[in-house]
């Protein structure tokens, strides 16, 4: 059996419908590892419930080269949960985040690993350009984390994604984290540890196409708001009181109208409706907001595993 202290390097790679790329992607890992770390490394495939021939690729590479291990979801549980399981099963003494669509280029582990040697135990690939991406895309991926940085404690970097280079120690720790709604990025840099990066450009995607959807988007924006920062709540805190008194001068110019000019008559059918409205919206949106906080620890009282395995290839004691 294989042990951490054999594997130099784990490669994490999350898999969704993306046949088109892996035999690409492990023809350029497998050359970066070997002349970086010679045979000491894994490559370890998670397909997150592929609808395509992803799996059969997998279960080819896997019988063809020891170095190829994989696991099968037994459906789609999502880009973070995969990674998580990835990292779950790895053994290498430092592990490697990449995507299987190829806009990460694998040659550039070789650099994160060397940078790693300096002392790091966390080295992230930052991007310096984007190819390929709408304007949209960017925009907003640039918008959410300046915002989610200004409202955490906790220093995420921006500009970066998963691809990344972690030692074992933080994979350890990073394995007692039980949370169910998944913000990798954010947990490594909650962790700590001595932390730095390496600025690369961003590839095309080299086939298929994103899994990413703009709901995903969403859902994965909630998921690193809600996991890292009580802002929503302070804020729907914060529009009720800001409403409350603006609702209170309100009441006392009525007041004063009723006394002052008795004789006139105030009609206040539009004030009332859109008073009435805008309350109900603010109460609305604080509802909803508290909901989302709920939600994720109700998932987390339950206590359901993060993944359920279908199959599995090459099991490696640690």
């Amino acid at each position: 059996m294989t042990g951490r202290q054999d594997i130099q390097i784990s490669v994490v790679v999350p898999v969704y419908n993306e046949e088109s790329n892996l035999l690409p992607l492990y023809g350029r890992l497998a050359s970066v590892l070997k002349s970086t770390v010679g045979e000491s490394y894994e490559i370890l495939f998670v397909n997150d419930g592929s609808q395509d021939q992803s799996l059969e690729i997998l279960r080819t590479l896997g019988s063809q080269h020891a170095a190829v291990r994989y696991i099968d979801f037994s459906r789609n549980f999502g880009h973070q949960i995969a990674v998580m399981a990835g990292l779950d099963h790895a053994v290498g003494q430092s592990v490697v985040i990449i995507d299987a669509d190829l806009q990460d280029p694998p040659e550039l582990i070789a650099d994160l690993y060397h940078k790693m040697q300096e002392g790091f135990e966390v080295v992230y690939a930052k991007r310096r350009t984007r190819k390929g991406e709408s304007v949209i895309k960017k925009l907003t991926a640039r918008l959410f984390y300046r915002i989610l940085q200004s409202i955490t404690s906790v220093a995420i970097p921006v500009d970066t994604g998963d691809f990344r280079i972690i030692h074992s120690k933080v994979v350890d720790v990073l394995r007692q984290m039980p949370e169910q709604h998944k913000f990798l990025r954010g947990q490594i840099s909650w962790v700590g540890f001595r932390q730095t990066h390496i600025l690369y450009d961003r590839d095309e995607r080299l086939g298929g196409s994103t899994g990413y959807t703009y709901r995903k988007m969403i859902r994965f924006a909630l998921d690193g708001i809600t996991s890292f920062s009580d802002f929503p709540l302070k804020l729907a805190t914060l529009a009720g009181f800001v409403v409350s008194f603006f609702a209170f001068l309100y009441m006392i110019w009525t007041l004063i109208a009723r006394i002052v000019w008795p004789e006139s008559h105030v009609q206040g059918w539009a004030s009332l409706i859109i008073s009435v409205l805008f309350l109900g919206g603010i109460q609305l949106i604080s509802i909803g907001i508290i909901g989302e906080y709920m939600s994720r620890m109700n998932m987390n009282v339950m206590g359901r595993p993060l993944y359920v395995v279908r199959e599995m290839k090459g099991e490696v004691s640690q």
